[in-house]
C-alpha cells in the first residue's frame, strides 16, 4: 500500500544553462513560482510518509502552501527583516515555513529538534526571533520552560497538534493548521498582497542563517545570501547525474547546510522531488521504495551501516559468509586497480559482474541503496577503509568536502577518480589553494556574507575573497585534496612527530564494534584512546557468546569486550605508522552524548570539553595505573541525571 513507483531512467533530463543562470537572480521562493507556472500540478515537488502510505504534493501544492504561510505569518504581525526560528524535523511543513517566511522579507535560522531548551534560548536570542515554528509538544515544552527568557517571541507555532490539546488557552501558541487559515483570510481580503510580497526580494538578500558546529568554542552564525545557495546548486546540477523529476530523500536535519543546501538549492533550481521518510527507523526501507538518484549525509550514517553489514555477514551461515567474502575480494581487487588507476582485466570485469548478481545487488536492495547514481560521505573525515568497502559492494560511494561557510559540498571525487584517501576536486567557479601554514582556502561565488554581529571572526575568516577553512591539507601527485584534519587539532607527540587526531579516529571508527573514539596525545610519549563501544553491535556479539550484562557500563566493562576490543585496536595499529600507533586505551563508561556538550549537533566530538570532562581518566593511561575510580553524571532518555561510580580499566596494546 505504502509503495510508489519510480520508473528507472536511463536517461537524465537537465535545465539548460540559460535557465540555471537566471535563477540566480531570485531569491528560492521565487523560484518556487517559476518552476510552479513551468510543472504545475503535473509533476511531483515532494513525497511524504505517513502511516505506511506516501503523500505526494504537487509543485502547484507546494507553492499554495508556501503562499498560505507568508501571508499567515504577515497576518499575525510579521514584517520584512525580522528572524523566523525554525524547529522542525524532515517534513515538508520544514519547506512550507522556511520558504513562506522568505517570501515575504523575513529571514529563517533552522535550528536542531535534538537541542536542549539552553541550546533553544541561545540561537533564538542570538537572532531576536520575532516568531519561531515547531515540530511538535515537545519543542513547545522546551521554549515554554524558557519563555521569560524570549520577550522577543512574539508567537510559537507548532504543526503536529497530537497533545496539544491542554494548551489551546495559552495565547502565545498557534498551531500551523491555524496559521494557514489565517493565510487564506488575508489572501480573501487582499488578494495580490503575496505577488507583491513575493517579487520584492533579491537575490542578494540575507536568506538563512545557520550555526556552525561549534567544535572549539560557541557556534558561530553564518549569513547566507540567496545567490551563495543557487550558486551551489547550480554546481551540482551542471556536474552530478541528476535531473528533473529524480528523487532525492532527506535524512539529514534541516539545520545542517546539507539539507539547506538540498531542499532550498539543488532540488528547488533542479525540479527534483524532495522525499521525506516516515521515521529515522524506516529510512532503509524508504529509501528502497523511493529510489534516490543521490544521496548525500554524514560519516557516521555510513560507518554505521558499513558495520550493521559486516555483523550480519559475520552472523550468517557458513557458506553464504564464504560466498560474500570472496565477492568481496573480487569487488576489492577491481576497486584498487581503479583507484591506482590500473587496467581493469577482462577475467576480474567478468567475475565482479558475477560477483554484483550474486552479492552485490541483493545487498545494496535490501539496504536500500540499489538506484543511487551516487552516494556522498560529507560533514566528518571518513575512513578510506569504509569507501572502499562499499565500493567493493558496487555502490558508487565518494568523499566530499565542504564547510557551511562555503555554502554546502564544493569538492568531491569525480567519477572514473575516485581515491578513497582524497576528497577530490573542487566544483565549477570554485578556487581552492593551499596556505603556507597548509590551511586550505576557498573561493567562490557561494562563499558565505559572514558571521552574524561578529566583523572581527568574519574579518578573521574572509581574506581578499578568500575563505579560510581553518583545515589543513595538501594536494596529491593527482591535483586531488587531502584533508589531514583541523589546522588547530594537528597535534605533536613529545619527540615533535606531528599526528591527526582525526586520521586515526576514523580507522578505529570503521570497526563495526566501535562506535567513537577521541585520540589524545598531545606534548605526549605516546597515542592513547578513548573509546566508545557500539551497544547494538557489541551486545549482539556478547548475546551470541553467552556473556550477561545489563548496561552499557556493564557491557564496555566485560573482560571478553575489553579483549574484543583490543583485537581491533591491534588490526587498526597495523596499518598505522609507528608514531602513531596507539599504546594504552580505554572503554568509557558512557556514550558521549551532545546534550552533554561532548558532541555537537552534528556529531562531531568538542575535543576540548572532553578533555576537561575526562582529564583525571585521560592522564591516567600516562601512569602505571591499570585502573581507576571513578564517579561521573549520566543523562537517562527522559533528560534526568544520575550519577555512576564505577571502576575503568586502563588497556595497554603490546
Amino acid at each position: 500500500m505504502g509503495k510508489i513507483k519510480v520508473p528507472y531512467k536511463n536517461f537524465i533530463e537537465h535545465f539548460d544553462e540559460q535557465t540555471l543562470e537566471s535563477f540566480s537572480q531570485c531569491t528560492f521562493p521565487q523560484i518556487l513560482a517559476k518552476q510552479t507556472k513551468r510543472f504545475g500540478s503535473e509533476r511531483v515537488a515532494i513525497r511524504e510518509k505517513a502511516y505506511g502510505i506516501w503523500e505526494p504534493y504537487s509543485w502547484q501544492d507546494y507553492f499554495n502552501y508556501v503562499k498560505l504561510v507568508a501571508l499567515g505569518l504577515l497576518a499575525i504581525g510579521l514584517k520584512r527583516g525580522e528572524h523566523v526560528g525554525i524547529i522542525t524535523d524532515n517534513h515538508p511543513e520544514w519547506l512550507f515555513s522556511e520558504l513562506g517566511a522568505q517570501a515575504v522579507g523575513a529571514i529563517t535560522m533552522n535550528l536542531y529538534t535534538s537541542s536542549v531548551t539552553k541550546e533553544l534560548t541561545y540561537g533564538l536570542n542570538r537572532i531576536q526571533a520575532a516568531y519561531v515554528i515547531v515540530q511538535d509538544q515537545e519543542q513547545v515544552d522546551k521554549l515554554l520552560e524558557a519563555q521569560e527568557e524570549l520577550p522577543h517571541v512574539r508567537n510559537v507555532i507548532y504543526v503536529d497538534p497530537t497533545g496539544m490539546r491542554t494548551y489551546r488557552d495559552n495565547p502565545w501558541l498557534l498551531s500551523f493548521a491555524e496559521l494557514l487559515e489565517l493565510g487564506r483570510e488575508l489572501e480573501r481580503q487582499q488578494p495580490d498582497r503575496f505577488e507583491e510580497e513575493l517579487w520584492e526580494g533579491e537575490a542578494d538578500d540575507l536568506a538563512i542563517m545557520l550555526m556552525t558546529s561549534g567544535t572549539t568554542g560557541l557556534p558561530k552564525l553564518a549569513m547566507l545570501s540567496y545567490k551563495n545557495i543557487i550558486d551551489m546548486a547550480r554546481k551540482w546540477l551542471e556536474t552530478a547525474p541528476i535531473g528533473i523529476g529524480d528523487n532525492w530523500i532527506s535524512i539529514t536535519p534541516p539545520a545542517w547546510i546539507v539539507d539547506q543546501m538540498w531542499g532550498m538549492g539543488v532540488a528547488l533550481c533542479g525540479g527534483m522531488t524532495m522525499n521525506f521518510p516516515e521515521t529515522p527507523e524506516t529510512v532503509a526501507e524508504d529509501l528502497r521504495e523511493v529510489g534516490p538518484a543521490i544521496m548525500i549525509t554524514s560519516s557516521r550514517f555510513w560507518e554505521d551501516l558499513a558495520s550493521k553489514i559486516r555483523v550480519k555477514i559475520s552472523d550468517s551461515g557458513f557458506i553464504k559468509r564464504g560466498i560474500y567474502r570472496l565477492c568481496q575480494k573480487i569487488g576489492e581487487a577491481r576497486v584498487d586497480r581503479e583507484s591506482k588507476k590500473q587496467p581493469v582485466p577482462m577475467w576480474l570485469e567478468f567475475l565482479n559482474e558475477v560477483a554484483s548478481w550474486l552479492t552485490y545487488r541483493p545487498l545494496l536492495d535490501r539496504v536500500g541503496c540499489l538506484r543511487l547514481r551516487t552516494a556522498i560521505t560529507g560533514g566528518h573525515p571518513i575512513s578510506p577503509d569504509v569507501i572502499r568497502f562499499f565500493r567493493a559492494n558496487g555502490l558508487n560511494l565518494k568523499q566530499a568536502y565542504g564547510l557551511t561557510e562555503a555554502g554546502g559540498v564544493f569538492q568531491v571525487q569525480p567519477d572514473g577518480e575516485v581515491k578513497p584517501e582524497t576528497v577530490g576536486k573542487p566544483l565549477p567557479r570554485t578556487e581552492v589553494k593551499i596556505a603556507e601554514d597548509q590551511e586550505v582556502l576557498i573561493r567562490s561565488p557561494s562563499n558565505f556574507m559572514g558571521y552574524y554581529q561578529d566583523p572581527e571572526e568574519t574579518a578573521a575568516t574572509l581574506t581578499d575573497g578568500w575563505l579560510h577553512t581553518g583545515d589543513a591539507g595538501y594536494f596529491d601527485d593527482d591535483g586531488h585534496l587531502v584533508i589531514i584534519g583541523r589546522k588547530q587539532e594537528i597535534m605533536r607527540t613529545k619527540v615533535g612527530e606531528a599526528f591527526s587526531p582525526d586520521f586515526i579516529e576514523t580507522r578505529l571508527k570503521f570497526s563495526p564494534y566501535i562506535k567513537e573514539a577521541v585520540i589524545f596525545g598531545e606534548g605526549m610519549p605516546y597515542i592513547t584512546a578513548m573509546i566508545n563501544i557500539d551497544m547494538e553491535n557489541v551486545g549482539d556479539w556478547a548475546e551470541d557468546r553467552q556473556i550477561p550484562y545489563t548496561t552499557y557500563t556493564d557491557l564496555s566493562q566485560q573482560p571478553a569486550v575489553e579483549e574484543l576490543i583490543s583485537k581491533e585496536v591491534k588490526e587498526v595499529n597495523k596499518r598505522l605508522p609507528k608514531h602513531m600507533q596507539i599504546r594504552k586505551f580505554l572503554l568509557l563508561y558512557k556514550l558521549l552524548d551532545a546534550d552533554d556538550q561532548e558532541l555537537t549537533r552534528t556529531g562531531k566530538v568538542r575535543r576540548t570539553f572532553v578533555y576537561e570532562q575526562y582529564r583525571n581518566l585521560i592522564e591516567a593511561m600516562y601512569k602505571d595505573q591499570e585502573y581507576l575510580e571513578v564517579k561521573g553524571q549520566v543523562r537517562y532518555r527522559d533528560g534526568t541525571v544520575g550519577t555512576i561510580e564505577t571502576r575503568v580499566k586502563i588497556l595497554s596494546i603490546e
